[in-house]
């Protein structure tokens, strides 16, 4: 397995030698990364696929994207696979090293594994509930689970998949979204709890460097959906768990400009304050990857975008995204090589300065 994690010094070096405007980089968490990433949602999962996955996150990495995203559950944990078959074949030409890599991956959605022909609950019967790590109604109706026994068997699986001892950031997939239908919030919030405390012991035993929340709703939407999760709470849980030096400091949310709560919604605060999800995440110190850029093409139509850039839908739309104040980086998934060198042009200039962006904000708003 490939030992180390993103560091300092690595994460240095690699946008040293990237040759790209260093105003493209972020320094964040004592890690300089780039404001774009590569996710690797989408696809089949066939042998197929996997060759376009790995070649575009190798192409990702040449062309200066040191963030690569992913989970146990895309495309039947191919996904991961993919990612580390790129990683191991980038360090063995000697075009990278481990420190230079931020990957991220997710657990608790329920997965089969498309490498094993079983069909799903065959294979769930036979990976998780005949070895006792998954018991009876620890499955939500959303196919979702959050036991520290489940999640960390996936943790394990993950780490497996991509070949690694440490990914640098785990998150907790959806957990408000796949559990809150099914299981009383304070219910939830002790099981949340819980899942802080194995991941801050996770960070001790050397498998996770950081963890945090991929989600949907439930930072963007108003405090009286059911859905709705408080970023300070969240904090305050992680510094249970793990203290002052928690190991909480990612989330991840849709944003773009159709999905833009997470911008110009106040549905989070900030003690008397009511701000937005990427305001309050600033003010907590946590930084903010974003999904679904293009929402799988949408946005990429013709007239869809407003042109308040001279750039090609795509670009306008990774531009707008990484521009925003309090975004770490969108997470742009894309498979083939053309895909790649379209999307990564945007790496040649640098985001929007934050008063211009906030005019543009205004003028679009108005």
């Amino acid at each position: 397995m490939i030992s180390g994690f993103a560091t300092f010094e690595g994460t240095k070096r690699f946008a040293s030698k990237s040759g790209i405007n260093e105003a493209n980089f972020r320094n964040f968490a004592d890690l300089i990364l780039a404001n774009v990433g590569i996710g690797t949602y989408l696809g089949d999962p066939t042998n197929e696929t996997d060759v376009l996955v790995t070649n575009a996150v190798k192409q990702s990495i040449e062309s200066g994207i040191n963030v690569v995203d992913t989970a146990i559950n895309y495309r039947s944990q191919k996904a991961e696979r993919s990612v580390g078959k790129a990683l191991k074949e980038l360090i063995e030409e000697e075009k990278i090293s481990r420190d230079e890599i931020f990957i991220s991956t997710k657990n608790g959605y329920l997965t089969n594994d498309a490498d094993i022909q079983l069909g799903f609950w065959e294979y769930v019967k036979q990976e998780y509930t005949q070895r006792g790590i998954i018991k009876e109604g620890d499955i939500t109706s959303g196919y979702h689970c959050m036991t520290t026994p489940y999640l960390s068997d996936q943790l394990d699986k993950s780490l497996k998949n991509l070949d690694l001892e440490t990914v640098d950031l785990m998150y907790l997939h959806n957990a408000v979204e796949g559990q809150i239908k099914d299981v009383p919030r304070e219910t939830f919030l002790k099981n949340l709890q819980c899942v802080f405390e194995l991941y801050e012991q996770k960070r001790e035993e050397g498998k996770i460097k950081f963890y945090g929340m991929a989600t949907w709703e439930c930072f963007r939407v108003p405090k009286e959906n059911p859905q709705y999760l408080s970023l300070e709470d969240v904090v305050e849980m992680a510094k249970s768990a793990g203290g002052e030096n928690h190991g909480f400091k990612f989330i991840q949310l849709p944003f773009n400009m159709h999905y833009d709560q997470a911008l110009l919604g106040k549905t989070q605060t900030f003690g008397p304050d009511d701000v937005s999800a990427l305001d309050a995440a600033s003010r907590l110190n946590l930084g903010v990857f974003t999904s679904v850029p293009f929402m799988q093409g949408r946005l990429l139509q013709p007239g869809v975008l407003p042109e308040f850039v001279d750039m090609k839908p795509s670009l306008r739309a990774i531009q707008f995204i990484r521009s925003s104040p309090g975004v770490l980086a969108p997470l742009v998934g894309q498979k083939s090589s053309e895909h790649v060198s379209e999307n990564l042009e945007i790496m040649k200039i640098p985001p929007i300065p934050k008063d211009e962006f906030l005019d543009i904000v205004k003028k679009l708003t108005s």
